[in-house]
């Protein structure tokens, strides 16, 4: 974990921090409850020796009468005082959430490096809600630890002996309970982990299911997953055992104290130390005090998952960001020019690229993975390990991450779609930056209905509509899977044709799609991005050849550039690639 990045225990104290409020006051309630339950064998033991003892029925009415106020008052006090603590332990986790979305979504990257999509989703649900409920538990803790304090102070009245016994055997058996905790805490991890890992490799298989079938695969998946789940099983089952030891144990500790209580307790009554009525209270008390014991117990175990789990939330929160972050901004107005200058990244090795205002530039590249290393650095998901990146003379790294893609959008080939109309997900590009597309009018919706209506004609996504039962209004299944690859493919191009970046970079944005709607896309494409600087990344021959030049990548390095004519007949490299 990076220096000066958040702790399991920072994170754990923010969450209690954050909700002192109702902590605070489900604290008071729980203690007036808890003080309440012990006061009951107390009134007991009087009524006993004033009452019963000396056959008075008026005072025994009085002390009834005492005993049914003290059972409304402890009623009232769970009651409100459960209702406040259980919405403290949502508000925490609440928060946490949002916190980690927000860390997640944050244009500097990082959060997901080495982590699979859904270890995220567990760690912000599992995870947050452990956090939370040790927000939730602080006020029973408390809450226990005043009814033992009143139960001791009861216990001294009655004998010195008793109270003396409960004040200096509490302490070591709460130590003694935190020590048991311990086992638990590391099982409580690891099973959250294996959780959380289980969760990414299902939803890892779930999202690329197609393919699996497509390549015969579904045998391999079931077996890794069958793995993955029964690793996670059996650390959920080695994290449930250490509870319930740790549960077993704390619990044989305090019924051997609680015995020993009530041993002393009669001893001291036939040597007639005390009364029938004190030995009463007592006995009451010394079984009174297995709750505020059992409930310690729960609030140790809750402790100590929920430090396990605000550790693996503090590693999502202290990761180092991909990029760093950057004040300067490209002049507003200016021409989308892209120069590269010795740019390093991966498969990259020295890049020497310009991009010129207003054209089509192709680039194929021969390694899949110096394409996509090419995009990370276009999109500042990556910085090169060497050489520069401008746009219109300014720095990449100069720019914050989220100003730069204001200006400069990476369509990356496996773009999702969201569960909602088609319509709804090209709309989602024209208003991302919050203009509406250009030629928006007073209020940005009609300029936003027209970039939206080019970008689908642009990207034959209106003939996607067309075939679909509610047109642009009907609703897409999750990341689009209830159309055709190809289809999804055109609403993808359609939504980031309709964002009207300055620069616009695609990748592979028609592999799926037939022939005669890729070449329609094609000369398309070129006039819905008229006056703007379009990169294509791509082996497509009918989108390259609309192309005003194309740049060949080959071992990392621009190898040869032209139109797309000359290279198909010059270059041997290209044709392999391209023609192939």
């Amino acid at each position: 974990m990076p220096a000066g990045g958040p702790t399991g225990g920072h994170v754990l104290r923010k969450a209690i921090r954050g909700e002192r409020r109702r902590v605070t006051a489900a604290s008071l309630l729980g203690m007036t409850h808890q003080a309440c339950e012990a006061l009951v064998p107390v009134v007991i033991g009087v009524i006993i020796d004033e009452a019963v003892a000396t056959g008075s029925s008026g005072t025994l009415l009085r002390w009834l009468l005492v005993l049914a106020v003290l059972f409304l008052v402890l009623s009232t006090c769970y009651r409100t005082s459960a209702r406040i603590t259980e919405g403290a332990g949502e508000h925490a986790a609440h928060k946490l959430r949002l916190e980690l979305a927000a860390r997640v979504l944050d244009p500097r990257g990082g959060a997901d490096d080495g982590r699979l999509p859904g270890v995220l989703s567990s760690i912000a649900t599992n995870d947050a809600r452990r956090v939370g409920s040790v927000a939730t538990v602080m006020s029973y803790g408390l809450s226990a630890i005043a009814a033992l304090t009143i139960s001791a102070v009861a216990l001294l009245r009655i004998s010195v002996p008793l109270g003396l016994l409960v004040l200096l055997g509490i302490p070591p058996l709460l130590w003694l309970g935190h020590r048991i905790s311990q086992p638990l805490e590391r099982r409580s991890e690891a099973e959250q982990e294996r959780a959380a890992h289980a969760s990414g490799v299902a939803a890892d298989l779930v999202s690329g299911l197609r393919v699996l079938k497509g390549m015969g695969a579904e045998s391999a998946a079931v077996a890794r997953y069958r793995t993955t789940s029964r690793e996670s099983l059996a650390a959920a089952l080695r994290a449930a055992r250490s509870r319930a030891g740790h549960e077993g144990a704390v619990l044989a500790l305090t019924g051997v104290f609680i015995a020993v209580i009530g041993l002393v307790g009669a001893y001291l009554a036939m040597r007639g130390d005390i009364s029938i009525g004190e030995l009463v209270a007592a006995v009451g008390l010394a079984q009174f005090l297995l709750g505020p014991f059992q409930l310690l117990t729960y609030v140790n175990a809750e402790f100590a998952q929920g430090r396990a789990s605000a550790r693996r939330i503090a590693e999502v929160l202290a990761a180092p960001a991909a990029v760093a972050g950057g004040d300067a901004a490209p002049a507003e107005g200016a021409s989308g020019s892209l120069r590269l200058r010795g740019v390093s990244l991966g498969a990259l090795r020295s890049v020497d690229l310009d991009i010129h205002p207003g054209s089509v530039t192709g680039i194929v590249a021969r390694d899949p993975a110096a394409a996509g290393d090419l995009l990370r650095c276009l999109s500042r998901e990556k910085d090169p390990d060497a050489g520069v990146i401008e746009l219109d003379g300014v720095p990449l790294t100069g720019i914050d991450p989220d100003e730069l893609r204001r200006h400069v959008l990476v369509a990356h080939h496996n773009a999702d779609l969201f569960e909602s109309s088609l319509l709804d997900n090209v709309r989602a590009g024209a208003g991302a930056d919050g203009t509406g597309g250009k030629g928006t009018g007073g209020d940005g919706t009609g300029g936003e209905a027209s970039a939206v209506d080019a970008a689908l004609h642009a990207s034959a996504a209106d003939e996607v509509a067309l075939l679909l039962p509610d047109g642009a209004d009907t609703v897409l299944a999750e990341r689009g899977r209830s159309l055709s690859g190809g289809q999804r493919q055109r609403v993808a191009l359609a939504r980031a044709l309709a964002a009207d970046r300055r620069v616009l970079v695609l990748h592979d944005p028609t592999t799926a799609v037939d022939t005669v709607t890729e070449s329609r896309i094609a000369a398309r494409l070129r006039h819905a991005r008229r006056g703007r600087t379009t990169v294509l990344v791509t082996t497509s021959p009918a989108l390259l050849a609309t192309a005003d030049r194309v740049v060949v990548l080959d071992q990392g390095v621009a190898t040869a550039e032209g139109r797309h004519d000359e290279l198909a007949a010059a270059d041997e490299t290209y044709r392999a690639v391209v023609l192939a």
